[in-house]
Parts: structure tokens; C-alpha cells; sequence
């Protein structure tokens, strides 16, 4: 009785082990630039500024 028991503790702890390094290895699998910014595949361009009329006021007064 004792010695099953401790079999299974022992198989029971590689297993919990080999799927803890499963899925640690899993997650490090994804696509990160420097920064932990991830890297997509959109085709959009990202648009910080456009120039308005209302921009144009703004940027006078702050002068």
C-alpha cells in the first residue's frame, strides 16, 4: 500500500512538472518586438497626428 502510494506521488509530481514546463514553453511562443510590443500583421498604418484647422489654434496658443 505504501509503496503505490508513493508511486503515484513521484509519477503524479514528473507529470505536473512536465506540463508546467509545457506550457511555460507555450506562452513564450509569441511574436514580441523590443519593448514587449507585440508584433502584428495589419495592414493599417497608425496615425499619431493630422493636421486641422483646430491643431493649427492649439499649437498658436501654446507659443
Amino acid at each position: 500500500m505504501e509503496q503505490t502510494r508513493r508511486g503515484f506521488l513521484k509519477k503524479a509530481a514528473v507529470a505536473g512538472a512536465v506540463t508546467a514546463v509545457a506550457a511555460v514553453a507555450a506562452s513564450g511562443k509569441q511574436a514580441y518586438s523590443s519593448g514587449g510590443v507585440v508584433v502584428g500583421k495589419s495592414s493599417k498604418t497608425e496615425v499619431l497626428y493630422k493636421k486641422t484647422q483646430a491643431w493649427d489654434t492649439y499649437y498658436q496658443s501654446a507659443k
